[in-house]
């Protein structure tokens, strides 16, 4: 059966010169034999556990950011280096951690893999980052989620650091913008259906129909 696995991992992000301690939630999509791993973070052993003998097909990035991309390397390296792949806007930030290493594969809008019989879809949401991307999958996705959601049963939404429970992702540092992840929720994830269950890259779980009616409150506290 397909299913949706999580784990939370905890670690540091650093930019601008400060360093904060994170948890982030980790994803993990497919069945018995193969995976897709969006945002393998900080704790290579625990994801590859997680993960055992299965192929992984890919490693999807949400946006370059450390906390999400600063063990991609040695993860792909312990699962049988499946493609990495992120957002070529973002490689300001993915260079601030690595010197000679770039992902195989770029990400654009709409972009799709496959796995287990579903199909993500890739939504540009700049603003917490310029090339910070969601994951969207439509239907075929009857499972269990530990992250608080109950069971998601399509669609799903992987948010990244762009929609959370409570309001947009940061913009407050350097390479983002209020201004444009306002447009990205409003105009990309909240023309999702309203069922839509978002997974997000820290913290519990929400959905586009529970954060809908807040934009406006959030365009007017600002962040």
């Amino acid at each position: 059966m397909t299913a949706i696995e999580h784990l939370v991992t905890s670690g540091t992000f650093s930019l601008d010169g400060e360093t904060f301690d994170v948890d982030n939630n980790v994803w993990i999509i497919g069945d018995d034999s193969q995976v897709i791993v969006i945002d393998p973070a900080h704790d290579v052993d625990a994801i590859a556990e997680a993960v055992g003998s299965r192929e992984v097909k890919a490693i999807l990035l949400t946006h370059g950011h450390d906390d999400h991309v600063g063990v991609v390397r040695d993860f792909a390296h312990r699962v049988g280096n499946p493609p990495v792949y992120l957002n070529p806007d973002d490689y300001v930030l993915w260079d601030m951690t690595y010197d000679s290493y770039r992902p195989d594969g770029e990400i654009s809008d709409g972009d799709t893999w496959n796995v287990a019989g579903i199909r993500l879809k890739a939504l540009h949401t700049p603003g917490h980052s310029p090339g910070s991307t969601c994951f969207f999958v439509e239907t075929g996705l009857p499972a269990p989620v530990s992250a608080g959601a109950g069971r998601a049963v399509g669609p799903v939404l992987f948010s990244g650091d762009t929609l959370f429970s409570g309001g947009p992702g940061a913009t407050g540092r350097s390479h983002s913008s209020f201004e444009t992840i306002i447009e990205s929720i409003r105009d990309v994830l909240f023309e999702l259906p309203e069922a839509t269950v978002v997974l997000t890259g820290h913290g519990d779980s929400t959905s586009i129909g529970a954060e809908r009616p807040a934009l406006e409150d959030w365009i007017k506290r600002g962040y």
